[in-house]
């Protein structure tokens, strides 16, 4: 882009990795939306950064069809650009394009291990028995996943949990695998690309119910469950004023530090805050020459800066606390022991019912009370009909079943047959590992991760579509139990990459794992990505609407893409 010195940018969405600054230090002046009544400017060029739709490419058709805008037009579409708009595009304005380029960007990075499709909608076209697109959605799904390993530069070897009531995962590699193979054939050189030290696993959402629904107690994922934040900013009152919100971004450090520690270390931290917040507002005693002004100044951005984050975290931690105080804390033993199977002594639950009575005799609010019965089904994998309608009757919940029985569209045993009973997939043993007596469960993705970094997933549960690179066929397979030497976080991984991705939502305690997994390595970066990210509250609700009629789930859709 360096040879257009200023222009108006216009894009489809706001970027989640670039800000106003960074685009004004390359002469970008104004950034103004594709879609929004614009003035023209005839003495600037512009760069379009656009999705390749129809709708986008009329809209840019648009500004130099009849009166051009701007003095010239240089495109950066996110994607692979259909041949029939490219044609319309030189069809109108072909004077006007100096550039016309696509780039690989159809995902979203979320953070720096994390990244989505951005379609929250995905969850009804895959899931709901009245979808019209499927196909279309994993379609798309598998054109990201190609577009993600071209922006890391990786051919991956793909596998797939395999599941006997679901085939989204399976469907989902066949395409992504095909499509790689199609993409790396037509390499710029001419040459075609081999294998990278790359694995990309797929797995579905009905593969572990319980970590999207348990209250987690970890700082990320405890302040989304809990507050009210929406697109990732949290509003909150100061006390001496009015109504402020925060971006939770990888651009503020202290949350980076803090969003996977416990609850409980946070909380330690909220005095140092306060100490901090009120020395900052002392004057600074001594004389003060114009040396020490000039210093003082220079540091006052990024001073203001780290001032704003300790507020804002003060704020959310000590909301966060408020609930674990009030409901959370006497929720969490009965949701763990039904999670693991055992309590914190390592007393084997005998008798899920027990463990669940409490929390329906308590006056909890309805979502948590229907949270605890599923994490009470699912540890029993499916219950009777007749013991389900009487939790309902029990819970007054009779006209919200669907947040229940809706899970067997995600393959989740609900309803079995007493005879019936199904294998638990054995976990991993970490009764050696340090943990909080309210944060016992381990995300089921932690283990496949762990596994696939030490080589262990079986063939027959994670079949290949196409033979792995080398490191992950045994010759090459890291610990990640081993100990590394402490390296510094930034440090360039000379190691390979293993990309998880969840159909159908991931939670915050999943992210999470992906960066204790790295951390643990030290040789292998893993990255985790899916349609979406998931709250509890977030995903019952979808849950709850897989049953809606068609109509209706159009509008959802339609709201999503929005």
């Amino acid at each position: 882009m360096e040879d257009i010195d200023s222009g108006p940018l216009h894009h489809q969405a706001a970027s989640s990795c670039c800000k106003m600054s960074d685009l004004m230090s390359e002469k970008i002046t104004i950034v103004e939306d594709l879609f929004k009544s614009r003035e023209p400017v005839p003495e600037m060029k512009a760069i379009y950064f656009i999705s390749p739709t129809a709708k986008c490419v009329d809209a840019f058709i648009a500004d130099f069809k009849t009166k051009p805008k701007y003095k010239a037009a240089y495109v950066y579409f996110t994607d692979y650009c259909p041949d029939e708009l490219f044609n319309n595009m030189k069809l109108y304005c072909a004077k006007y394009i100096r550039v016309c380029k696509e780039i690989n960007m159809s995902f979203m990075p979320q953070e720096a291990q994390v990244f989505t499709c951005d379609n929250p909608g995905a969850f009804q076209s895959i899931y709901s028995p009245n979808s019209q697109d499927k196909m279309n959605t994993l379609e798309t799904m598998a054109d990201q996943l190609v577009s993600l390993c071209a922006t890391l530069d990786e051919y991956p070897g793909v596998r797939y949990k395999k599941d006997a009531n679901m085939e989204n995962a399976k469907t989902l590699a066949e395409l992504v695998d095909d499509k790689l193979a199609k993409h790396y054939e037509l390499d710029d050189s001419g040459k075609k690309k081999g294998k990278t030290q790359a694995q990309l696993l797929i797995v579905e959402r009905g593969f572990d119910p319980v970590s999207p629904i348990l209250h987690e107690l970890t700082y990320q994922a405890m302040a989304y469950d809990l507050i009210d934040i929406q697109e990732d900013t949290y509003k909150y009152k100061a006390e001496d004023g009015p109504e402020k919100e925060a971006q939770l971004s990888e651009d503020d450090q202290l949350w980076i530090k803090l969003r996977h520690k416990h609850i409980a270390e946070v909380a330690e931290q909220i005095p140092k805050l306060v100490k901090e917040i009120a020395a900052s507002k002392k004057k600074p005693g001594g004389k003060i020459t114009i040396a020490n002004l000039s210093q003082m100044m220079k540091k006052m951005p990024a001073f203001r800066k780290q001032m704003t984050e300790k507020k804002v975290h003060l704020h959310l931690a000590e909301d966060c606390m408020k609930h674990y105080s009030n409901e959370v804390e006497k929720l969490c033993k009965a949701e763990q022991d039904l999670a693991v199977g055992s309590d914190v002594e390592g007393v084997k639950v005998k008798d899920a019912m027990r463990t669940l009575l409490p929390v329906l005799l308590h006056p909890y609010n309805p979502p948590d009370k229907i949270r605890a019965v599923l994490l009470y089904i699912f540890s029993l994998s499916g219950t009777t009909t007749e013991n389900l309608n009487k939790l309902i009757q029990h819970v007054k919940i009779e006209d919200q079943q669907e947040f229940i029985l809706n899970w067997k569209a995600l393959g989740v045993p609900i309803i079995t047959s007493p005879s019936f009973f199904s294998r638990k997939p054995t976990r991993r043993d970490r009764s050696q590992e340090d943990t909080y007596k309210l944060s016992r469960w381990t995300p089921v993705i932690k283990d496949v991760m762990e596994d696939a970094v030490e080589n262990k997933l079986e063939t027959k549960e994670w079949p290949h579509l196409s033979e792995s690179p080398a490191a992950w066929n045994g010759s090459g397979a890291v610990s990640a139990r081993q100990k590394h030497k402490a390296s510094s976080q930034d440090e360039r991984r000379t190691g390979s990459r293993l990309i998880v991705f969840v159909v159908g939502g991931m939670s915050y305690s999943e992210m999470r794992c992906a960066y204790e997994v790295t951390q643990t390595v030290k040789s292998c970066e893993v990255i985790i990505g899916s349609s979406h990210i998931l709250t509890p509250t977030g995903l019952l609700n979808d849950i709850k609407a897989l049953s809606k009629a068609p109509m209706e789930t159009l509008t959802i859709e339609e709201r999503s893409n929005a």
